[in-house]
């Protein structure tokens, strides 16, 4: 089973701005999230924990797994560039990312899937047949596009919509079917 997890709250998600690479720590209220997961994650034996490289993702995986976490680059969060920190209702938007003609530095939409479905794809051809628990801890764009990978892509290519709350849990099983 393959268990996707949003990180817990920050202070910038508390405050509704957009949270990049620039991101914080947990807050107060994200570590007692990571810990009610941990409380509701007890009775599963994890055989491999994976995280963003992002201090909240990898917060998040070691106090709700307590073991070792693989921090691996390519389930890092979409690079927002220059719309790291602002407030999300002034950002100009693009559909669900900030547009890039107006904040330089936003990452390729595409490229950005491509990097986390080619972890997902590689995790697949490793362990799709073996009877494994893996925790992955991530962003909400990290979640909705494993959701994406999983469910297929939204008509409209939102994979935001796919995504988790700060906290939570979303498991998936390698044959595509959604528990």
């Amino acid at each position: 089973m393959i268990y996707v997890i949003r990180h817990g709250q920050t202070d910038i998600n508390k405050e509704g701005r957009m949270q990049g690479k620039q991101g914080l720590a947990l807050n107060d209220y994200g570590i007692k999230q990571a810990e009610a997961l941990r409380e509701k994650l007890q009775d599963i034996k994890f055989d491999l924990v994976f995280s963003s490289p992002q201090e909240r993702a990898m917060q998040t995986a070691k106090i709700a797994t307590g073991l070792e976490v693989i921090s691996d680059k390519r389930l890092d969060v979409y690079d927002v560039g220059e719309a790291d920190g602002l407030n999300k209702a002034q950002v100009k938007m693009l559909g669900p990312i900030p547009d890039p003609t107006v904040y330089k530095g936003v990452e390729n939409v595409d490229s950005y899937i491509k990097r986390i479905f080619g972890f997902m794809y590689e995790l697949q051809n490793e362990y799709g047949q073996k009877e494994a628990n893996i925790f992955i801890s991530g962003h909400r764009c990290t979640t909705g596009c494993i959701g994406a990978y999983f469910e297929g892509m939204p008509i409209d290519g939102n994979i935001l919509t796919l995504s988790s709350n700060n906290g939570e849990c979303r498991v998936y099983h390698f044959h595509g079917y959604k528990y």
